[in-house]
């Protein structure tokens, strides 16, 4: 009597659950406490008391970055997320940012060799590129934190960028207002500008002052993300096209504004408008 022999089906492992992709940077980092990029989910607030009272608030969302180490986005995600030197600073299209960065410290006679540079930015997205605030936060070898650089940009795309010392809470950073940014806006008087380096939360302050009374306080405000995939998609669903809405959105609220009496301020000449002031 042969016997008989049964047939068992050989195990099927389940399935590894979906692993999270995180955003690689584009090379390697050399400088000491290089980070990976970040998210931030944003809420910006504008309060203008002079001359009229005027408020609105906005969600975005905000990149923050290592400047040695960009984010190497996925190619399906390009479109949404690219970093491009030409959108910040001066300079030849072929410089990199932290060239053009680097190129600003030196004509303040600052050199901070090997040392990390962070910003806090909005990428191009769709082709369109638009920053109303970057803020760059320069360290040296060491790690220390020597100086922070604001740079704006005004609905007609002209730049300017300030120089300014560290900043707290309890010590915001003074300067000159030397440049317009907005439609309504014009120069004169000085901002504060409280601006420290971001962690688990984004904390941003800028009030603009003539005399002793602000005039207009900015902030940005916002919780870390991570930099993956997932959560630049998500992005895009609550604040689609960014660079654009933020661009439109001044616009809007410059002709709501004149609505209300403000006049139109002087824009810049082509010469001051591409000049760096500290």
């Amino acid at each position: 009597m042969n016997p008989t022999c049964t047939a068992t089906r050989p195990a099927v492992a389940a399935p590894a659950p979906p692993r999270r992709t995180t955003l690689r940077p584009a090379r390697d980092v050399t400088a000491p406490g290089a980070r990976v990029a970040a998210l931030y989910r944003t809420r910006i607030t504008h309060l203008r008391r002079h001359p009229v009272q005027h408020y609105f608030e906005r969600s975005s969302y905000s990149w923050f970055v290592d400047l040695d180490a960009l984010p190497r986005v996925p190619r399906w995600l390009r479109p949404f997320a690219r970093f491009e030197a030409r959108d910040h600073l001066w300079g030849a299209d072929v410089d990199t940012l932290r060239g053009r960065l680097d190129a600003f410290l030196e004509s303040k006679g600052i050199d901070l060799p090997g040392g990390r540079i962070t910003a806090l930015m909005q990428p191009r997205v769709l082709g369109f590129a638009f920053n109303p605030l970057t803020l760059y936060w320069c360290h040296d070898a060491n790690g220390v934190l020597r100086c922070v650089v604001a740079e704006v940009q005004n609905p007609h795309g002209e730049r300017h960028a300030y120089l300014l010392p560290p900043s707290g809470d309890d010590h915001p950073a003074i300067v000159d207002k030397r440049f317009p940014t907005s439609t309504v806006d014009g120069v004169g008087g000085h901002y504060l500008v409280r601006a420290p380096e971001p962690a688990e939360r984004l904390d941003i302050k800028i009030s603009s002052h003539r005399g002793d009374t602000p005039a207009f306080v900015a902030t940005v405000r916002g919780d870390v993300r991570p930099a993956t995939s997932g959560q630049i998609v998500a992005l895009q669903l609550l604040a689609p096209a960014a660079p654009l809405m933020d661009a439109l959105s001044m616009r809007i609220q410059g002709v709501m504004l004149r609505l209300k009496g403000v006049p139109v301020g002087a824009r810049p000449s082509r010469r001051s408008a591409l000049r760096c002031a500290q």
